[in-house]
């Protein structure tokens, strides 16, 4: 029988030619951890539906981004869960709410040694677990009404000391009244992450544990896109660039891939995209169960979303990634 001159097993006879002809670069630098604050806690608090992760004290969380930044990932995500919760969420634009407080003990720490994003939304915020301001109609949330609290939010985190500012409530001009307020509080500089193509998605429900951001009733279907909505994400991820966004957003990540596919093909600004609560829980609690592997599926599972096109990854799988990659 005779054989054809190329054999692609050449290539892949020892990891070290397999190391050499990857295709697609996938490091601890790739990735963006998220992690909660809480306040009125004195210690940090397990969260038992997100294996490995906690509700933070100030003192925790600037001790767990020394340890990720020693490992080589480069940004941050911070979620605040007050001690206290109103119609408004006026506890997101305090000066001395919990993730300014966060931020500000991070940039004292780290300066410039790491990228500190701060997730902008109300949810965690109000006593309702809604995005924004309640509407009195057929509406759950007053979209215009909201937008100005999302401008209050933004700049009182730039003040403490926010890199980036990423609002994730999915209000209609949100990059744009976002902008505008930081511009004109004299933080131009602050770069906008858009959750532009974010979907009402089942794979919320660890992170609404984690971030206590259930909505009390109703759903947020009605801002949200829906899972079917690959032109109106397409057409959202527009908008939001068109509106001053310097990066944009898919989230979930593993289950919209083709989407994010696609706004790495048609838009040149950074793409993240965030493998979400569930989509880690599922890994871990297959793991747990001997069904698979858990580091070679989180492995994979980060290499799928980079080779899909995402410039950065959010995910809970952060410091266990930059971990093994290291060992």
């Amino acid at each position: 029988m005779s054989f054809p001159a190329f054999r692609s097993r050449r290539l892949r006879r020892t990891e070290a030619l397999r190391r050499l002809s990857q295709e697609v670069d996938l490091s601890a630098r790739h990735l963006i951890a998220p992690l909660f604050v809480k306040e009125g806690i004195r210690e940090p608090v397990p969260i038992p539906s997100l294996p490995g992760q906690v509700q933070h004290t100030v003192p925790s969380v600037v001790a767990e981004v020394g340890e990720l930044v020693e490992l080589g990932v480069g940004a941050v995500i911070l979620f605040g869960i007050p001690a206290r919760k109103d119609p408004l969420g006026s506890g997101a634009w305090d000066e001395d709410g919990i993730v300014q407080q966060a931020l500000r003990a991070l940039r004292r720490e780290f300066e410039d040694r790491v990228v500190l994003v701060a997730d902008l939304c109300l949810c965690e915020y109000t006593d309702h677990g809604h995005c924004g301001v309640l509407a009195e109609g057929p509406e759950t949330v007053d979209n215009d009404r909201t937008l100005e609290l999302y401008g209050r939010v933004a700049v009182s985190q730039a003040r403490a000391g926010a890199d980036v500012i990423a609002p994730s409530g999915v209000m209609d001009g949100q990059v744009a009244a976002i902008r505008h307020a930081l511009d004109q509080a004299g933080f131009p500089h602050v770069a906008i992450l858009s959750y532009a193509a974010k979907f009402a998605s089942a794979f919320y429900g660890p992170f609404r544990d984690a971030a206590e951001s259930a909505p009390r009733f109703g759903h947020r279907r009605s801002y949200q896109l829906p899972p079917a909505g690959f032109r109106a994400a397409l057409r959202r991820v527009e908008e939001d660039i068109a509106q001053g966004a310097d990066a944009v957003m898919v989230k979930p990540a593993l289950l919209y891939l083709d989407v994010l596919r696609e706004v790495r093909q048609r838009f040149s600004v950074p793409v993240a995209a965030y493998c979400v609560s569930g989509e880690y829980a599922m890994v871990h609690a297959a793991a747990q169960r001997g069904w698979l592997d858990l580091q070679a599926a989180m492995s994979e599972v980060l290499l799928s979303i980079r080779r899909a096109g995402a410039d950065w990854i959010l995910t809970y799988f952060a410091k266990d990634a930059a971990r093994t990659w290291r060992a």
